[in-house]
Order: structure tokens, then sequence, then C-alpha cells
């Protein structure tokens, strides 16, 4: 899946999002990544809901490689960024990227990268919890 765009998904760092030195605690990374997740899907027409209470399917973490690269602080504007990098038969395997907000005046500015992860996520069936081939009308929808 070479030259997939990014979907991005702005988040603020609040005070409960950050440990007694004032930082981002590293789990709230996860947070941020799984949502960035969630709203990925929402925006390829995928509902969780939907998909657990129609198809009988939901997604589970299998897992994830963090690297931790420069700490975010309370009130800073993050970027969490998304995309498939991998789809086999039951698992998506995830890029995803935390950065600081790009600044507005520079077309050419990302943000500066804080965090970066590679995450599969298995298609389990809700009754048996065993790991399901994805559908192909779901698969067709995650490849776009």
């Amino acid at each position: 899946m070479d030259h997939v765009a990014w979907h991005s998904l702005p988040v603020r760092v609040y005070y409960e999002d950050t440990d007694a030195q004032g930082v981002v605690y590293f789990a709230n990374y996860q947070r941020f990544m799984e949502r960035g997740r969630t709203e990925w899907l929402r925006d390829h027409g995928i509902s969780q809901e939907v998909l657990h209470r129609e198809h009988r399917l939901f997604f589970s973490l299998t897992s994830s490689s963090v690297k931790y690269r420069r700490p975010a602080v309370l009130d800073d504007q993050l970027v969490v960024r998304t995309r498939v990098d991998r789809l086999r038969g039951a698992s998506i395997t995830f890029a995803q990227e935390v950065r600081r907000a790009p600044d507005p005046s520079s077309e050419d500015d990302e943000g500066e990268l804080l965090t970066n992860a590679e995450c599969v996520a298995a298609c389990v069936d809700a009754d048996s919890l065993k790991a399901r081939r994805l559908p192909d009308e779901l698969k067709a929808l995650l490849a776009e």
C-alpha cells in the first residue's frame, strides 16, 4: 500500500493527559492513537458500532510497537496521523504518528515528530472471539 495518504486528527493536551512531571503520560499516546484509528475507520465509512451490531465483528489490537521520541506538554496542539500499511486476511497494520501541530505560516512544516507506532489490529468474531477474515466489502473500504 505505497504512498497512502495520512489521516489527521487534531488533539489538544489536557491536564488529565499529563503526569507528575507535566508531560504527556506515555500510555496516553496509545489513547490518542486509538482515537486516530477509530476516526480513520469512520472517515472510510466504517462505524465500529455498526460493524459489531450488524456483522458481529470488532477489531482488537494484537500488537503495538511504539517509539517515544520527544515529549508533549500541557496545552500542546497535536496531530495524530494514521494510515493503513498492510491488509492481511484477518488483520490490518496501521502506521501512526503523533506530531506537534504544524506551524501555519510554513507550508512545508509537518510538525515535530513526537511518537510513531506500528499497530496491528485483528478482525475478531464477536461471538467466538476468534480471528476472522475481513469481509470483502470491508476490505474494499479499507483499501481505499
